[in-house]
This record gives C-alpha cells, structure tokens and sequence, in this order.
C-alpha cells in the first residue's frame, strides 16, 4: 500500500512499529472513518514494566496521536495461567494479592505516556479477571472449546518451540491463547475495540481472537504485531548485563534511566528515536545524518526526549547536567543514584568495598564486586581501588558524600546520615 488514509497507519509504518497485520489495508480503513479503539495487553508477573514493554506502551500514545482510543489490558486473570509464548518454563504460580499489588506497580508509568479518562481518545483501564473469573469450566468449554483445535494450536510458535526444545508445556499454559482470545471477544461486545497490538510473540494469541470475534459473533476485526525489538548488537531490549530497565522511578532512578538511553548503539540511534520519542521525523532525519563524535549529540537527544516522557523535562536536564558533571569534570552530579549508610559504619571502618557496591546497585553480587574491583574497574571519588578489604572511611567524604565508579558509565553516591 503505498499512500496510508488514516493518521495511525502512516505513524506506525513510518516509525518502524508494523511487523505483521492480519489486513493493514482494514485497519487503515477503519482508523480513517475515525473512533477506532484498539488494546494492549500487560500481564502482572512483574511489579513493574521495563524498557522491553515501552513499545507497546508507545503505540498506545500513538493510537491517541492520531485520534483513536485505547484499551489497557491489565492481565488480571491471564496472570494466573501464564503465556508460554517465548519462555522456556512455566512461570510461577502467584496469589490473588501478588497479582493486584503488581497491576498497581505497572499501572504508574502509563499516566506519564498515555493520557487516562473518559475522554473520546482517552484511555481506559480495564482487567480481564472481571470476565475470565466468571466462567465454570464446563460452561467455558462448551461455549468456546468447539472453535479450537489441538491441530491448529500445535502449530503456533508459543506451543511449537516449547515442544521442540523438550520444555514442559503445561495443560495450564496451553489453555492461554484460548482465554487471550476470549480477551478480544470480550472487548469487542464491551467496548467495539476492533484492534488488538502486540508484539510479533502474540502473533498466534492474536490471530486466534480475530478468528474467535469472527466466528461467535461474525464481527471483522484486526490484529497488528510490532517485530521484536532487539539492538544492533543482538541483544533483548529491556536488559543489560546489569539487569532489567525498569520504567518505576523508585526501582531505576531517572538518571539511571537517561544513561540507559545515552549509551545506545549507533546503529539504533534512528530507530530508538522514530520507536520511543515524540521527536518529529524531520529532525530525527537530520540527527540520523549525524557521523564520528557528533553522533552523541544524537544520543543526548534520544536520552532527553525518552526521559521526558517518561520523568518529565526537569529530570532529562538534570540527568544531563549530572551526566556532564560527572564525565567532564570528574565532579558529583546531583542526579546520581544515591543511597545512605549512618556515618557510624564509616567511622569504624564497617562498610567494605565488594559490599558498598552491592548495596548501591553498581555491582549485583559482592562476588561480582570482588572481581570489578581486581580487575581495576572500580573507583572512589575519581581514584583507583584494587584492594578489596579496602573500609571506606569518614575521610573519605566529600561534601557529605562519597562517589563510586564502575567502569566510566557506571556511578552512585553513599550519603552519611547521623
């Protein structure tokens, strides 16, 4: 299709979103006529979302960019059977109240990136536990059983490379992509939502809940999958060596975050900014052009467009600022993560290295904190220590703080209290 008549269409394209649709030229149409609502959804395995899920989150901004409406989809039911798309394992098994206080946990950061109400494009909340609780088994089979074969969901991806590798499928997580489609069904005779995005593991999920509305209730709908967002380099986004990019302040700090972003391959400069920026496309063309040093001008801009989303534009410059502060100055940025320890632990010499890196995240095992500081990657206040019995002491404050390094990106505070 070469010319898109609706807003969505042509901003997902030309940001790089689209994977796969099951009628891309019926979702244009749709879009077109205006008042197309569409869903996501999140399942509560996590307390947060990390960066891996900000793509979704992203199209749900964009549905409302263009004057469409979206559906959160907080899995509060799907959470207790557990998507066997992409894992090699079942996931644990989590209580009623495990599962609320995670829907609370990921629900923070959307209100940041998607406008919530009642408005015509504004987004509304909603958890598949109110309906998938409500269902008998048996009234649950015989209503939706006959639309499924065992042929056909042996051949989706979710099921397939889970028996291929010899991992145990349970008969639980078999029964996912069957409540995932009454998910669609659901909203649709809810809401009229007519769309359902995800990224390209949900494939199958979503093409079985386009048959399922098709089938029961003879509604078109549409499906639409985002290609798996990985980094020049291979890796999944969302993870570092270090652990999970968490998009809850009070698990990443906004600093942490920003250097997330500033340290992005060059090569995914252009595609991060069209994917998780509100940067028009004119500009990030010209930042695209950007060659040698001057392509980390364009990854400050992707690092204060994505913060600002997501923390606002006071905690982009300021996690400019620090970022400046600490690489070109060798100073203290006030931005740092910071932690406490009571001055008492420094003045009787309590708190040694491998485990003042362990309690300020630099360093995920004082094992690990053991061998950084052998290998001659960890720093006090800008000088070397390679002594790992080195205590840190009350001599070593600066300005009521003392600044630890790992490697050159890595950096946090200790603060004295008492």
């Amino acid at each position: 299709m070469s010319q898109h008549r609706s807003d969505l269409v042509r901003i997902l394209v030309e940001r790089g979103y689209l994977y796969q649709a099951t009628d891309i030229e019926g979702i244009d149409e749709a879009a077109a006529k205006g008042g197309l609502t569409g869903y996501i959804g999140f399942d509560a395995t996590a307390d947060s979302l990390h960066v891996g899920s900000l793509v979704q989150i992203m199209m749900l901004r964009r549905m409302q960019q263009a004057g469409c409406k979206p559906i959160i989809l907080m899995g509060g039911g799907t959470t207790k059977i557990g998507d066997p798309s992409g894992k090699d394992k079942s996931r644990s098994m989590l209580t009623d109240d495990q599962i609320a206080a995670n829907v609370k946990g990921i629900l923070k950061p959307f209100s940041k990136l998607v406008s919530i109400g009642d408005g015509p494009t504004d987004a509304i909340v909603v958890d598949n536990d109110e309906w998938l609780s409500g269902f008998g088994y048996l009234e649950f089979l015989r209503e939706y059983g006959p639309h499924f074969t065992i042929n056909r969901m042996l051949t989706f991806d979710s099921v397939k490379l889970r028996l291929e590798r010899e991992q145990p499928l349970t008969f639980l997580e078999f029964n996912y992509m069957l409540l995932q489609a009454v998910d669609f069904l659901e909203l649709n005779r809810r809401t009229g939502c007519r769309l359902q995005l995800g990224g390209a593991d949900q494939w199958g999920n979503i093409v079985n809940g386009v048959e399922l509305c098709r089938r029961v209730d003879g509604k078109e709908v549409f499906g639409f999958t985002t290609p798996l967002i990985t980094t020049a380099s291979g890796a999944k986004m969302g993870k570092t060596a270090e652990g999970a990019v968490w998009l809850n302040e009070d698990q990443l700090a906004p600093y942490g975050y920003w250097q997330f972003w500033r340290n992005t391959e060059d090569a995914d400069v252009g595609k991060f900014l069209k994917l998780f920026t509100d940067l028009p496309m004119d500009e990030i063309a010209r930042l695209e052009t950007l060659q040698g040093a001057e392509i980390n001008d364009a990854k400050v801009a992707l690092a204060n467009a994505a913060t600002a989303l997501l923390h606002g534009e006071a905690a982009a410059r300021d996690a400019e600022a620090t970022a400046k502060s600490t690489f070109g100055s060798g100073g203290v940025g006030d931005a740092l993560p910071t932690f406490t320890v009571p001055l008492s632990a420094l003045k009787d010499g309590s708190i040694v290295m491998p485990a003042a890196l362990e309690l300020t995240q630099l360093a995920g095992s004082r094992g690990e904190a053991r061998r950084k500081i052998q290998e001659g990657a960890v720093k006090v206040n800008d000088a070397a220590v390679t002594d790992v019995h080195h205590a840190l002491s009350e001599a070593d404050l600066r300005d009521g703080a003392i600044k630890l390094s790992l490697g050159k990106k890595k950096h946090a505070l200790l603060r004295a209290e008492g």
